[in-house]
């Protein structure tokens, strides 16, 4: 058996996938604290102890990191947040307000908001380079999307048969994003619980026409 010579201590071990992930989760952090003009390589550099040379290898340009981070990153956020949620739900309407709910709750538990990652990325950088706009309206478009294919799921199922899905899923995004931004400023996650009450109770307009309010939008789950 041949043994295997142990890496001297203090040797930089060679792990290129480790190296790059940990860039991704540095900027990842700086973005959203301080945002994608406010960090600086120099800074990225630092807090990933990583030089130069190892960073461009991975990320060529500063830009090239932020569209790594909105595609690996934020992308997975809002896919782990919301969408995959709102899929396994029993409806589009649990899904929407158990997310609500647990957003609310984490950020309860944190003590402090620093928002939705891709709406502060999207303030920040939507006019900035047509690159960001286009990748970040992805997300959003991909987001809208899948609330409104439950939607269609749900009413094949003959649920919510009165509702537009297109409607009802900027409604939704749009409250959440909305809301975000409010507790952000406030640094008050109940702003998303205020929220989650108006859109429950606000219908969308339906062919061009404001519909007639109903009661509820979300039901309230049963006290059993």
């Amino acid at each position: 058996m041949t043994v295997q010579p142990k890496p001297r201590p203090g040797k930089r071990i060679n792990d290129p996938e480790g190296m790059r992930k940990k860039v991704l989760d540095v900027a990842e952090d700086a973005f959203q604290a301080r945002g994608y003009h406010a960090s600086s390589i120099g800074d990225l550099m630092a807090a990933a102890d990583v030089s130069g040379g190892a960073l461009h290898h991975h990320f060529p340009t500063k830009k090239a990191l932020a569209l790594a981070v909105i595609d690996e990153r934020v992308a997975a956020a809002v896919e782990e947040t919301w969408i995959a949620p709102v899929l396994a739900a029993a409806s589009v309407r649990e899904g929407v307000r158990s997310v609500f709910e647990a957003v609310a709750a984490e950020l309860e538990q944190q003590g402090f908001v620093r928002g939705c990652p891709l709406n502060n990325l999207a303030h920040e950088l939507s006019l900035a380079d047509p690159d960001f706009r286009l990748a970040l309206a992805g997300i959003f478009g991909g987001w809208r999307q899948a609330i409104a294919d439950k939607v269609r799921a749900d009413q094949q199922a003959g649920k919510d048969e009165g509702t537009d899905p297109e409607r009802f899923a900027a409604l939704t995004v749009a409250a959440y994003s909305g809301a975000m931004s409010m507790a952000k400023t406030a640094q008050d996650a109940g702003v998303l619980r205020d929220c989650l009450a108006g859109l429950e109770r606000s219908a969308p307009s339906q062919g061009g026409l404001v519909a007639r309010r109903r009661n509820r939008i979300l039901p309230r789950p049963r006290i059993i």
